[in-house]
């Protein structure tokens, strides 16, 4: 009978080897490809080094380097050491003969294969199973942080009576150390039966017994382990059912307990984790008794209880109580889930206010002028004119604006303006000759800002431009207006070495500069170089003359990537926007801290929920989320990226907030106070766009605040969809300048509507106030429709716009040839009880590719009007014109243009005049062309007459002087109505 340990003994055959010539090149080809990875992975590192050294958040590259290698290391030693040690065990006590028996013969051979390699063996196996699970562990870095720092939440849950840090913090890690114990002690077991088998301590087809006593013990005390772990798994899924989510008719991603989960699955767990104990205990007993019997009934019995107790029981009690009686049974945890996530979710102070949706007064010509102290109406949609803004004002082919630019607000001569606004960036694909000098070293730039006021349109349909030309200038003031950080620089650039960059050019030729910033990395060093030639996978960085003394490599450029970097523990808003703030291009970017951790805060999936028609044809629109399901979330982070030095700043927002705070003991000093904000850059702030898509998404079922209604779903709303698009996708939120009932001025909101389910009637209106840095910012105001009556909804309003004859007619005529017709944003204003909806219309036409503002949409208590701009359409609706004050020129009288209905007459006219002389050209008609011209000037002349007399009229009226901005025939805006343009003049408009 063979002995356990040997191997084969007698002479060994001597086996051929290479000449010495081939060893040595095979040497060397080895040593230079484990060089090779060395250095790839030494450049990936270093690279990483000198970019967050660069930012100067070297400690967040540090923190989370250290935290990743010792989890590796210990999780990775602990993995290796009780695998290897259980096998070593297992081989130490192997049965000393084996018995005679085919079975043992077969293993022979394999054990005799084995012997001179055991020590390797074992080895390779323990270093394999240690790196795996090293590897998984580093990527719990996240979890280990936000347990060794958590900070209280200072609010318990109402089962278990816990601080919620205990769900968000702390039972994250401790199910981690559990995952990682079980899978150490299944490996474990697996190598010890498996070695047992090898050497005889189990055997399967052997005469006698089946185990050894040793491997019997052995593997009975890892079983024993394994019902222990089991045992410390159901007393913690006893608090996991807090965070626990299910379906529930009421709500989809229902989080926290339920009735059954309370009286059947909550007790059942504590009973499984006492049968669990005992069951471990007679596994442990085995040490002594050396036997199976007790502990495989006892497993037998805890299988068993889990069917019965923790399956088949809850199912009784959901069948025969809780289904006879739902909502009485419920409505208690229901309760408890309501308070809950309009906590997590930061919805828990939205006021919701009756609204009767139809206007009180019944003379509507009174309301005219409350329409321009309600909202100033902005008519020019971001998302509609960038190709306007393309055409206008890119100047160049290697500059592009955004697909969707961004609406901010600027102080103007005085008084604060929506504002349409966006960059001039980079774009390489507008370069005529593509190659590696001009794609990363001449072209590294865009070049200033390029702004519009968002409630009006000249007399074209064109942008009326307050920050325009190259180089840029207009209402702004001087600032740095040179862009290396924006949404569309996606690769890397070589700056201030000797090659020059073209930084813009004008009438008289090419402009270059060199970067003078201290952003990017240093390039002098060889080292350096040669790291990024193979982190970039372009040898010419490492040789190539255009980079010297002074040159540095920018690149990862865009402000989400760049704030994500710096601060891996955030999830972006997709939505990054820039302003000009104290001379520089700032760009802004809202973070938010998460958690899905918070008991019975019902979850939700982000990237589902801030989806809409934008995001759908945008990329840069998508939210990056780190964690996809979360059921807590806080606008907890102000940063900014500057777009010529790429510097990024952290600003504390929410100082409340635990799991910034936890994150902020984790980074030190990588979060400024918000004390630190100043006054300039707090004017550009907003509430964003993410946050508010997430509240609406969950107020369409929260904004109920009793189980039965909440039970009974008769009150859930849906976001609708974009009336303007045939997209399916839901409607993006609006930023306005406006005021809600309660109010009593204008606030910069954040808008959006609803329908009930499955219905397309309004079942309410909501706005939050966005001005940061006032009293009211943050605070949800809801607007309730009453459900006795209907109101048009948004995809209503649309479907009448188009259904009304002589808009039909119009539309058909503005389609007229190759031209089409593109909808803006439908705004929604309460006025009056009413609501009062408005929407621009673009046409591109003929060989313009760019859409241009040609007709705006109105209706509000079922008159609709379809006019050319604004203030005519508001006047058609409402029967009577504006006499606010022009606000922009401070003055108190009335505008003869608003008042004085000759003046109007003949700009209709002329207007009339104007359109025929157009129709005429079209057909080539030059005889009816000459004639339209002669009624134009007729009409001109006298609405300079008829203005020239009520200016007379004015002056005798009024002591103060009456303006000298010529009357306006209207365009588009609240603010632009009563604030005439001199691009609007009637000698302007009606000539074009």
């Amino acid at each position: 009978m063979p002995d356990r340990g040997g191997g084969p003994t007698g002479p060994r055959m001597r086996v051929g080897r290479p000449s010495r010539r081939v060893r040595t090149l095979l040497m060397t080809l080895g040593v230079l490809a484990v060089l090779g990875m060395a250095f790839t992975m030494f450049a990936g590192f270093w690279t990483d080094w000198l970019w967050y050294r660069s930012v100067n958040y070297s400690s967040v590259f540090t923190t989370t380097l250290w935290t990743k290698i010792g989890l590796f290391s210990v999780f990775g030693l602990l993995m290796a050491l009780a695998v290897g040690f259980n096998i070593w065990l297992a081989h130490r006590l192997r049965p000393p003969l084996s018995a005679m028996s085919v079975e043992q013969q077969s293993l022979d051979r394999y054990r005799m294969g084995i012997a001179p390699y055991k020590r390797w063996l074992l080895l390779g196996i323990t270093a394999l199973v240690g790196l795996i699970a090293g590897a998984s562990a580093a990527g719990q870095w996240r979890t280990w942080l936000m347990w060794v720092n958590g900070v209280s939440f200072g609010q318990k849950d109402p089962q278990f009576h816990l601080d919620v840090s205990f769900f968000a913090f702390d039972l994250p890690w401790y199910r981690f150390l559990l995952g990682f114990g079980f899978a150490a002690t299944i490996l474990s077991l697996i190598a010890a039966a498996l070695t047992h088998y090898l050497y005889g301590g189990l055997r399967v087809t052997s005469p006698g017994a089946r185990a050894t006593a040793a491997a019997t013990g052995h593997l009975s005390v890892l079983l024993g382990v394994f019902v222990t772990l089991k045992a410390v798994a159901y007393w913690l899924d006893r608090y996991g059912l807090a965070v626990k989510s299910s379906d529930f008719k009421a709500t989809d991603n229902w989080t926290g307990l339920r009735y059954v989960d309370a009286n059947a699955y909550l007790p059942a767990k504590t009973i499984l984790f006492c049968i669990a104990v005992i069951c471990a205990l007679l596994f442990f007993a085995t040490l002594w008794r050396r036997t199976w019997q007790l502990p495989v009934i006892g497993f037998g019995l805890m299988v068993l209880s889990a069917i019965l107790i923790g399956g088949l029981y809850p199912a009784i009690v959901q069948k025969f109580q809780v289904q006879p009686n739902e909502q009485a049974k419920e409505a208690p945890y229901v309760e408890k889930n309501l308070k809950a996530t309009r906590e997590a979710y930061g919805i828990d102070g939205a006021q919701v206010t009756e609204y009767t949706g139809t206007s009180t007064t019944k003379d509507k010509t009174q309301l005219r002028d409350d329409v321009d102290a309600t909202a100033s109406i902005r008519v020019l949609d971001p998302n509609i004119v960038s190709p306007t803004y393309q055409q206008l004002q890119q100047m160049r082919k290697y500059y592009a604006f955004p697909t969707n630019l961004d609406v901010d607000r600027y102080n103007i001569s005085g008084s604060d303006e929506d504002t349409v606004i966006g960059l001039r960036e980079l774009n390489l694909a507008g370069v005529d000759k593509q190659n590696w000098i001009n794609n990363h070293f001449r072209y590294t730039h865009g070049y200033g800002v390029v702004a519009a006021k968002g409630t009006t349109a000249d007399s074209e349909g064109r942008p009326v431009f307050t920050e325009s030309n190259l180089p840029s200038e207009g209402d702004l003031g001087t600032y740095e207006q040179r862009v290396y950080y924006g949404e569309k620089t996606t690769t890397y650039s070589i700056v201030g070495g000797p090659q020059k960059e073209i930084d813009y050019s004008d009438d008289s030729g090419e402009k270059t500069t060199s970067y003078t910033g201290k952003s990017g990395v240093n390039l002098s060093n060889p080292v350096n170089r040669a790291a990024y030639a193979v982190a970039f996978g372009e040898p010419q960085i490492l040789y190539s003359g255009a980079i010297g003394e002074g040159s540095r490599i920018l690149y990862n450029r865009t402000p989400k990537d760049r704030v994500e970097a710096v601060a891996p523990w955030l999830t972006i808003d997709g939505d990054a926007y820039p302003a000009v703030v104290d001379g520089k291009i700032q760009w802004i970017v809202d973070a938010y801290t998460t958690t899905n951790g918070y008991p019975y805060a019902s979850r939700t999936t982000l990237g589902d929920t801030t989806a809409d028609s934008l995001t759908a044809t945008n990329d840069n629109r998508a939210v990056v989320a780190q964690q996809n399901q979360v059921n807590y979330i806080r606008n907890s982070v102000k940063a900014t990226v500057d777009a010529y030095t790429g510097e990024v700043k952290l600003y504390q927002w929410d100082t409340e907030d635990p799991v910034l705070k936890t994150w902020m003991k984790a980074f030190p000093g990588t979060v400024e106070p918000k004390s630190d904000i100043s006054t300039s850059l707090m004017a550009h702030l907003r509430y964003p766009q993410d946050l508010f898509k997430v509240q609406r998404e969950l107020l369409s079922r929260y904004h109920v605040k009793d189980a039965t209604t909440f039970l009974s779903g008769s009150e859930v709303w849906q976001v609708p969809d974009d009336p303007s698009n045939k997209s399916g996708d839901a409607v993006p939120p609006y930023y306005l300048s406006m005021k809600m009932p309660d109010q009593q001025a204008q606030a910069f909101s954040l808008t959006t509507t609803f329908t009930p389910n499955g219905r397309d009637n309004l079942s309410a209106f909501m706005a939050v106030d966005s001005e940061a840095g006032t009293s009211g910012y943050g605070k949800i105001r809801i607007l309730k429709l009453p459900t006795s009556t209907t109101v048009d909804g948004p995809k209503q309003v649309q479907s009448q716009f188009n259904s009304e004859q002589d808009i039909a007619e119009s539309i058909r005529l503005l389609k007229g040839g190759d031209s089409d017709i593109e909808y803006g944003n439908l705004l929604t204003v309460p006025l009056d009880g009413g609501l009062l909806y408005v929407e621009p219309v673009y046409v591109r036409g003929g060989g313009l590719k760019y859409p241009l503002l040609k007709k705006v949409l109105v209706t509000y208590g079922g008159n609709t009007a379809f006019e050319d701009t604004l203030d005519e359409a508001l006047n058609k609706v409402f029967g009577a014109q504006s006499t606010t004050p022009p606000e922009d020129e401070g003055d108190t009288t009335t505008p003869p243009s608003s008042t004085n209905p000759t003046v109007q007459e003949a700009l209709d006219d002329a207007q009339k005049a104007f359109t025929a002389g157009q129709e005429a050209l079209k057909k080539g008609d030059w005889e009816a062309y000459g004639k339209a011209q002669k009624d134009l000037e007729a009409a001109l002349k006298r609405a300079e007459a008829a203005q020239d007399e009520a200016d007379k009229s004015a002056n005798k009226a009024s002591s103060s002087p009456s303006p000298s901005a010529t009357p306006s025939s209207g365009s588009g805006g609240a603010k632009a109505s009563s604030s005439p343009s001199p691009s609007s003049s009637p000698s302007s408009s009606p000539s074009g």
